[in-house]
């Protein structure tokens, strides 16, 4: 069973390292998991990474793209649905303390979008609130960028190549 393991991860290892699938597979990825769908992003860009150290950035850039539109396409979806919701509704929503925050600090907050759990949801919250599509955009792949930067890097260091062979 062991040996199967190994040679299973060996496999995937190089396979991921191949440009072309590998950058691939990171882009489907971190973009699904950037919308509500419940998907980790980073085992994917870790392994990648890992697989070949060269490819550092490309994945990187590619994983911020990827993810930062998956966080475009959330917004999206809370501006409809905020849309669809003020077409039935006749009386100004209750707004939570979360979208309060939101407010106060507009576009800014969505450098928060890398956050686990609650990262996906606030892209949505913020185009449910109409924030300024573009601003928001930039603010969350910035936070995106520096997540994927520190998260790789940092497994990257600390997980022993004996524990990946």
């Amino acid at each position: 069973m062991e040996t199967w393991l190994a040679q299973f991860i060996t496999d995937l290892l190089a396979a991921l390292a191949l440009p072309q699938v590998g950058l691939v597979a990171v882009f489907i990825i971190t973009f699904v998991s950037a919308t509500l769908l419940p998907l980790g992003s980073e085992p994917a860009v870790f392994l990648v990474v890992k697989a070949d150290p060269g490819m550092f950035w490309p994945v990187i850039a590619i994983a911020t793209l990827g993810n930062t539109l998956g966080g475009a396409v959330s917004w999206w979806m809370g501006y409809g649905i905020e849309r669809a919701v003020e077409a039935v509704q006749h009386h100004e929503p209750r707004h939570s303390r979360a979208m309060r925050w939101l407010q106060h600090f507009g576009p800014k907050a969505c450098v928060m979008s890398w956050l686990p759990l609650v990262g996906d949801p606030l892209c949505a919250v913020a185009g449910w609130l109409k924030l300024p599509f573009w601003p928001c955009v930039g603010w969350m792949a910035l936070g995106k960028l520096l997540r994927f930067v520190l998260y790789t890097a940092a497994l990257i260091w600390i997980i022993p190549e004996t524990w990946l062979s």
